[in-house]
């Protein structure tokens, strides 16, 4: 945070605050004279009569405790600029220390199934409880909670593998992330291409399609095989769909695969070895590789 915002904050706290004291020196001290003998303000609506008795002297203590207590909340904590408080709290330092606090507690059990191989690991009724919990923190968000995805994010139940399926290709992918890219093609093809080649895709996995337009799209699937094979059968090793399978990450519909070919895709599996260290994507990696290869 730069000096001028930092001041600017300052500024703000402390002219609300001094504005709140004013506020209740001058109420208490207003002149009162020119209001009715009755005790009323002068003011009506519909019958009621507005009265202009003082605040219950509780009720006025109260607000001075609040700006009491605000300014000794200041003092010790956070909330003025770049001013860290004489306690020096920070939630950063509060995350660090809970954070140290579960290593120490459980450092030692997840160093320990680390040891594991990750066939084994999936035996461990303990091990996939710790490993449920990780998927439910850090993965269902996108997988979902059952961890069979949605559109865009792969279901891990079902054994069809972008990157693949092995313990060391899911410790990969958990550990250091993947960025999946699927180019467009609507200017290389042209829109009439683009529906060419939906056409023959969809008769890759057995499903219904112009027969027509089918049988000129597979000439035009060259520019595709690079990635997806010739056969269609995909490559693990850049993450591209086996278009054979009749499972589709963005939809299988004539209209969803026009759309991936004219505007491309690109999807993001994020690292999480920074956020989790690599004893705790051990465990997730077995809990995950467990989810598609039932005892």
């Amino acid at each position: 945070m730069s000096n001028f915002w930092s001041n600017y904050i300052i500024a703000i706290v402390v002219l609300n605050i001094a504005g709140c004291a004013w506020l209740l020196m001058w109420t208490r001290k207003m002149n009162l004279s020119d209001m009715p003998a009755d005790g009323t303000t002068g003011h009506e609506y519909d019958g009621i009569r507005e009265y202009n008795n003082p605040l219950p002297r509780w009720w006025l203590m109260l607000f001075w405790i609040t700006i009491v207590f605000s300014i000794g909340y200041l003092i010790l904590y956070p909330g003025m600029g770049k001013f860290q408080g004489y306690l020096g709290w920070s939630s950063a330092g509060e995350h660090a220390t809970a954070d140290k606090q579960y290593n120490e507690q459980y450092g030692k059990l997840y160093a320990e199934l680390a040891k594991v191989p990750v066939e084994q690991l999936v035996n461990d009724e303990r091990a996939m409880k710790i490993g449920a919990r990780l998927f439910a923190n850090n993965c269902s968000v996108c997988h979902g909670t059952t961890a069979r995805g949605a559109a865009g994010f792969p279901n891990l139940t079902d054994n069809d593998w972008l990157y693949g399926g092995t313990p060391e290709n899911i410790h990969e992918t958990i550990m250091n992330g993947r960025n999946g890219v699927m180019p467009a093609w609507i200017d290389s093809l042209g829109a009439t291409g683009v529906d060419e080649v939906a056409n023959h895709v969809l008769t890759l996995s057995g499903r219904k399609a112009d027969a027509k337009l089918a049988a000129a799209g597979k000439e035009k699937f060259a520019v595709c095989s690079a990635c997806h094979g010739a056969d269609g059968k995909g490559n693990q090793m850049l993450g591209a769909p086996n278009l054979t399978d009749n499972v589709w990450l963005y939809g299988g519909s004539l209209a969803a695969v026009k759309k991936t070919l004219t505007e491309g895709r690109a999807g993001k599996m994020p690292a999480q070895k920074d956020a989790l260290g690599a004893e705790r994507v051990h465990l997730l990696t077995a809990y995950v590789y467990s989810l598609s290869h039932k005892k």
